[in-house]
């Protein structure tokens, strides 16, 4: 029998420098890979933080801008604390109680792709 695996997303990307500062310095994701088909050429990047792997790319047809995806994490809120703890001028994240039995917050990054992290509510 085939069975599904881990899902990478890639997300649009037009600026490598926003790209890092919001995801490295702001989400605390570690760069794994760069790759460019040459000098000057579109930067295509895999980021990761614990579990969750993402790929950036400045290539125009491979993502559209605007995509929404929700990242499972063992504590919402304590990912939220780490986060306003930085400071940063462009998102002031809040966790919020959803009606369907989780925690939530989302934040948007510099190319309009939406990162709702999510846990499951104690019960």
């Amino acid at each position: 029998m085939t069975t599904l695996s881990r899902t990478t997303p890639i997300l649009r990307s037009f600026d490598e420098a926003r790209a890092r500062e919001f995801y490295v310095g702001f989400l605390g994701f570690e760069v794994i890979f760069e790759h460019r088909f040459h000098e000057g050429a579109p930067l295509y990047m895999e980021v990761r933080r614990d579990g969750c792997a993402l790929h950036l790319s400045e290539h125009h047809g491979d993502a559209t801008p605007g995509a929404s995806m929700r990242i499972q994490v063992s504590d919402v809120d304590a990912l939220c604390t780490e986060l306003l703890a930085k400071h940063y001028a462009h998102a002031r994240p809040h966790v919020e109680a959803m009606p369907w039995g989780t925690r939530d917050f989302t934040v948007t990054d510099p190319f309009g792709n939406r990162l709702t992290f999510t846990s499951a509510t104690s019960t």
